[in-house]
């Protein structure tokens, strides 16, 4: 008997492998048939942003996208589901919007509020009158009583050099497969949180010299408007109405008041501030694992947007598809080792707020303590570069994140986030998504979302690579940001790799490998000389 005892022993792992094998081939399989034969994603994207619409941050639509979201979650099976608020400030929503030139005739101009600053009802002249920084201030004194100041220079156009539309070839993959060496500047991020001031001082020095209003034009051509704005913590308290105009026809405004006289333009914008609950909340779902002892892993997408459109690339796509993976896992009936966790960030426009907040909440702090809290792009700035960095009881608790927030483009494969250990493990979760286009990983790094605050704590957040489609080009934050633009192909595909990556995550016999906890960096060039460019 002992003997015997002892051979099962010895093939026991021989005998194990192709069972843990031929499970995770079923539960791909599941999770594909789930995702293409009985999909949601669209009718959850179409009611994200044709029935709810744009979500900024606090707005009345961002509310009912909270609670929709959350019914949904809990309708489709999902576990502990729940709002987690943080401080942001004040909501704001556009009633509506009209802005006309009357002379020296009537045309009517595409244009938008900029978020967050007051209602108007003003008709006035313009004035051009570049204000980039504020030593730009004694330039124009006296001048700008009783105008609508034109603070952008108008430009001579930007038509486009490549395709407006793209989807990544194997060439273009590669050249992302990049170390990015860090760099430490301290005097560059000074310079930058000193140019962070400029909107308020913007709006103090316009009401003080008793400009209307003032207008800015649109980054890029093709009639688009964006109208972002910063200024919505209820200290800034805006005075100054501002409105961003279609690149056209601010040049064209542009032209007519040079040869003048100056045009005049009618604004009417109704425009209305919410304050009645100044946090904004983010939305945690779970599938509960069966290991309590093995933390979870998590994957994300910023439900907020802007207000130009219906925030349907940016980012209802990336939101339906976390979503879709949920209710495609749940459906499944899978039962994985580490709890899985979906969030729906808020903020994230407005300097990756939520995902910042979550961390505060379970993960880490930065900074000594009783530094004062950062919001909006002070925080986005700010906070990387504070020290130390203290975990939390939880910080060893998270396994993984992905987050998706780049358009509604088919995933491509993961960045490695300058993270080497990591590739191989990629390599081998998406391998069963190779036909599917997606199982391609890559070393460099991407910014500007919310797995950032994760990475630069030492954690393994993680961004999914995705054909770029036209969001860079004329989507993103702009008045055509809608459904039609969406790719349903690609988010079907998008959501059966997600809920793949997760469960793999899930059921990994090990979390992922994570660097050292970062500490603060030396200079990187400390022979540099700094360039005053304010």
């Amino acid at each position: 008997m002992r003997r015997l005892l002892f051979a099962a022993t010895m093939f026991a792992p021989v005998l194990c492998a192709p069972v843990v094998a031929q499970d995770r081939e079923t539960a791909t399989a599941r999770i594909i048939d789930e995702g293409t034969n009985h999909s949601q994603v669209m009718p959850t994207v179409q009611q994200l942003t044709d029935v709810i619409g744009p979500r900024m941050t606090n707005s009345p639509a961002m509310r009912r996208a909270e609670s929709w979201t959350a019914a949904k979650f809990a309708e489709w099976g999902l576990k502990n589901v729940h709002k987690e608020g943080f401080p942001f400030g004040r909501g704001w929503s556009i009633e509506r919007s009209s802005v006309r030139m009357v002379t020296p005739r009537a045309i009517q101009l595409t244009a938008i509020p900029i978020a967050w600053t007051p209602a108007a009802q003003v008709s006035a002249p313009v004035i051009v009158a570049p204000i980039r920084r504020e030593r730009d201030f004694d330039k124009w004194r006296g001048q700008l009583k009783g105008k609508i100041v034109m603070i952008s220079l108008p430009g001579t156009g930007d038509e486009p050099g490549e395709a407006p539309f793209q989807r990544l070839s194997g060439e273009d993959i590669a050249k992302l497969d990049a170390f990015d060496q860090p760099r430490n500047d301290p005097e560059a991020q000074a310079r930058r949180l000193k140019r962070l001031g400029f909107p308020k001082a913007l709006d103090t020095f316009l009401k003080a010299e008793g400009a209307v209003a003032y207008a800015t034009r649109s980054r890029g051509d093709g009639k688009l408007v964006h109208g972002e704005g910063s200024l919505f913590e209820r200290a800034d308290d805006p005075q100054m109405p501002g409105i961003e105009i279609a690149a056209e026809d601010y040049r064209r405004l542009a032209r007519l008041a040079k040869i003048g006289p100056a045009p005049t333009v009618e604004i009417a914008s109704d425009v209305r501030f919410d304050d009645s609950d100044m946090n904004a909340y983010n939305i945690i779902a779970e599938i509960p694992g069966t290991d309590a002892k093995a933390g979870y892993v998590m994957a994300g997408a910023h439900l907020d947007s802007w207000a130009a459109a219906d925030g349907a690339a940016d980012n209802a796509a990336g939101s339906a598809m976390v979503m879709e993976a949920a209710r495609i896992l749940a459906a499944t009936g899978v039962r994985p080792k580490r709890t899985i966790r979906f969030a729906l960030w808020a903020g994230e426009e407005q300097g990756l707020l939520g995902s910042l907040a979550y961390i505060d909440q379970h993960l880490a702090t930065r900074g000594a303590p009783g530094e004062p809290r950062l919001n909006g792009d002070h925080a986005y700035y700010g906070w990387p570069n504070r020290w130390p960095i203290t975990p939390k009881p939880g910080y060893s608790q998270l396994a993984a994140y992905f987050n998706i927030d780049n358009g509604s483009g088919k995933l491509r494969g993961l960045y490695a986030e300058g993270n080497a250990a990591v590739v191989p493990i990629f390599r081998d979760w998406l391998a069963p998504f190779d036909a599917m286009g997606a199982a391609n990983v890559v070393a460099s790094r991407t910014g500007g979302t919310d797995h950032v605050f994760l990475q630069s704590i030492g954690l393994p957040g993680f961004q999914f690579i995705q054909d770029p489609l036209d969001y860079d080009s004329r989507i993103h934050h702009t008045s055509i940001d809608t459904f039609d633009h969406l790719k349903a192909d690609d988010m079907r595909q998008g959501s059966i790799v997600l809920a793949g990556v997760l469960l793999r995550a899930a059921n990994a016999e090990k979390p992922l490998p994570r660097g050292p906890l970062p500490t603060k960096p030396v200079v990187t060039d400390p022979l540099a000389y700094s360039v005053d460019d304010d």
